[in-house]
């Protein structure tokens, strides 16, 4: 018969805890019908791994149990019956529950644990309740075998626990799960949001559209630096809550410019509809088509205009207007220029233009580049590219031929300042957001 003892040998002490643990294990193995429940030790060890954390068991003690199951040769742990039987300590024979490895070959078996790494990491065990110390009266693991070879009675580690609280580990692992999977959902709506964010500002930067965009830059970039990698499920349906909301903020000054451009555009159609019928009209009087020759084309205002073309059928377009950016913007991407302007630093568009100008000589901007770029970009755009260039030295080995190359696809209209701009804001948000990490 094997003996059951409780308190544990040598100075370890006792605890209600242990107490506890042990009442549960013995109420579960004494109901009618848990005699019979079969549990699948490695599945259950998944679930072990997955549940780890409400359970307070910690990696390590999870190596040491998996070298514990590992003594147990059968696949299933079921509950000792009225004559259990324990396994020996290479797990031959062994069909009971109790397993009685020596120290040494648990450090083995737990890949060479240093033997009070191994005792510390055993008694997390028994105190989250997951399994018992048997203990014999000289503390020594062993089994004591009676006729025939059965084993009376074994002392060592009692897995009766992982058996009784197989369902409450079951279900702590599914809710685990559940909490996972939507932490990753919204981690990823967080990330999609962001992209859309970044992209819908530089399209809105670049396409010229009114707004606060140095404003709205201002509040995703303080969003998108709370986007760290431990945030609880809690955080991150805050910050995905103020995105999506900064986000239908941005799509609905977008829609809105949309929709207004269309509605210029019909009317000016309309308007062009009218002109058209009204000179039909006009061709169609006899008493104009005299005098046609000598009737010279009227200006916008309606007055007559020398200078315009004969041919009314002629459409000169008006010259687009330059695309700009906040000037504060570009100063927050590129702060590395006010080193370089006078006291009274840069205030206005002349005066970034002036510093670019000297910035352009220390960079090692030849004059015949600046030429060109001036040329092609413009005074506005040109002293931007200059102040983006220098916020990057350390990535542009030659600024006069960064230069150029830039100056080609503006020429070619393959080039813009928007994704430029808020390339520099990332990169600054992101190293402040590493800066804060390493000071905290």
């Amino acid at each position: 018969m094997q003996t059951q003892p409780t308190t544990p040998f040598g100075r370890r002490s006792m605890s209600l805890a242990m107490v506890a643990n042990q009442a549960n294990a013995r109420d579960f193995a004494g109901k009618p019908g848990n005699s019979e429940t079969v549990v699948h030790k490695w599945r259950l060890f998944r679930a072990l791994t997955e549940a780890k954390t409400p359970l307070g068991v910690t990696d390590r003690a999870l190596s040491v149990l998996h070298a514990l199951l590992s003594f147990h040769q059968e696949t299933a742990l079921t509950l000792p019956t009225a004559d259990p039987r324990a396994g020996d300590e290479d797990g031959e024979g062994s069909g009971g529950i109790v397993v009685f490895p020596s120290n040494r070959e648990l450090s083995i078996r737990a890949h060479g644990m240093a033997p009070a790494t191994l005792r510390r990491h055993l008694a997390c065990l028994v105190d989250v309740g997951l399994i018992i110390r048997r203990d014999s009266p000289n503390g020594k693991r062993f089994a004591r075998r009676g006729q025939g070879g059965q084993i009376e009675s074994a002392f060592g580690f009692d897995l009766t626990p992982l058996v009784a609280r197989a369902e409450e580990i079951e279900n702590l692992a599914e809710e685990v799960r559940a909490e996972n999977k939507a932490i990753r959902l919204l981690r990823e709506r967080i990330t999609l949001l962001r992209r859309d964010i970044v992209k819908m500002i530089a399209t809105g930067l670049e396409e010229g559209v009114p707004g606060d965009w140095q404003g709205l830059h201002l509040r995703y970039a303080a969003l998108s630096s709370r986007f760290v990698r431990n945030l609880s499920h809690a955080d991150l349906e805050a910050l995905a809550s103020e995105l999506a909301a900064l986000n239908a903020e941005i799509q609905k000054v977008l829609e809105n410019h949309v929709n207004l451009q269309k509605k210029s555009g019909n009317e000016s159609h309309s308007e062009r509809h009218i002109q058209n019928q009204i000179t039909d009209s006009i061709d169609l009087e006899p008493s104009l088509q005299k005098g046609r020759g000598e009737t010279l084309p009227s200006n916008d205002q309606g007055a007559p205009s020398p200078s315009a073309p004969k041919s009314p059928n002629v459409h000169h377009p008006k010259p687009s207007a330059p695309k700009t950016y906040p000037l504060g913007m570009v100063l927050e991407a590129c702060p590395d220029i006010l080193d370089y302007a006078t006291k009274g630093g840069i205030d206005n568009w002349r005066d970034l233009a002036t510093t670019a100008a000297t910035v352009r000589r220390a960079i090692g901007v030849s004059p015949d580049a600046w030429a060109q770029a001036l040329e092609v970009m413009g005074e506005h755009d040109t002293s931007i590219v200059i102040a983006a260039i220098l916020q990057r030295g350390g990535e542009i080995k030659s600024a006069g031929g960064y230069l150029r190359v830039l100056t080609a696809k503006a020429r070619a209209g393959e080039f813009s300042l928007g994704p430029v701009l808020m390339a520099l804001l990332r990169g600054k948000a992101a190293k402040a957001m590493r800066e804060r990490k390493a000071a905290g």
